[in-house]
């Protein structure tokens, strides 16, 4: 072996930083009321609305959301654990091999900032352009206990959803950091 033929030693894989596995572990939690909710209105505690029932489109509608937001949350978890890294050998025909940075890193950040900007939709549209479509929830007859008058069902429920795309950010910018270190450090 000469020393054109030896290759540089390949950088270790970095340590997950802990902020980065506290924040991936947070957001599957920062979607789940939203779900319990929209279940609870499905199997019929209706918290003072929806008097009349709902449909059994909405109600798959609203369940299917419920799945496939708590499925992409918890795919965030993929970032900061070794299968978001290298698929699981288990996989038929890509099982084993490294998942390319960009595969991870492009679908995650795009989703970061498609639920950002909706958030941000929801905040500027609620509290600064007061624009509610009709009819508003918590108004009129549909609301005779006053629960969702206050909003604090709606707050308590959805508020938690404004951290996800932030936290998916930061998730991901970190698995870019630690993924592409090697390539850093060795140019």
């Amino acid at each position: 072996m000469t020393a054109t033929d030896a290759r540089p030693p390949a950088a270790l894989p970095q340590p997950v930083p802990r902020w980065a596995e506290l924040a991936a572990r947070a957001v599957p939690w920062c979607v789940l009321p939203s779900g319990l909710w929209r279940v609870a209105v499905i199997i019929g505690v209706a918290f003072g609305w929806l008097e009349g029932g709902t449909s059994i489109a909405e109600e798959a509608y609203m369940l299917a959301l419920t799945v496939v937001s708590e499925l992409l949350a918890l795919l965030t978890l993929g970032l900061v654990r070794p299968w978001g890294e290298i698929l699981p050998r288990g996989l038929p025909f890509v099982g084993g091999r490294r998942v390319p940075v960009a595969a991870a890193v492009v679908p995650a950040a795009l989703g970061a900032f498609a639920v950002t900007a909706v958030c941000v939709y929801f905040v500027l549209n609620t509290f600064i352009f007061h624009f509610h479509p009709e009819p508003v929830i918590g108004t009129g007859d549909k609301d005779p206990s006053g629960v969702m008058s206050t909003g604090w069902v709606l707050a308590v429920s959805y508020g938690p959803l404004l951290a996800w795309g932030p936290l998916l950010g930061a998730v991901t910018y970190s698995y870019y950091r630690r993924r592409t270190y090697a390539a850093r450090t060795t140019a």
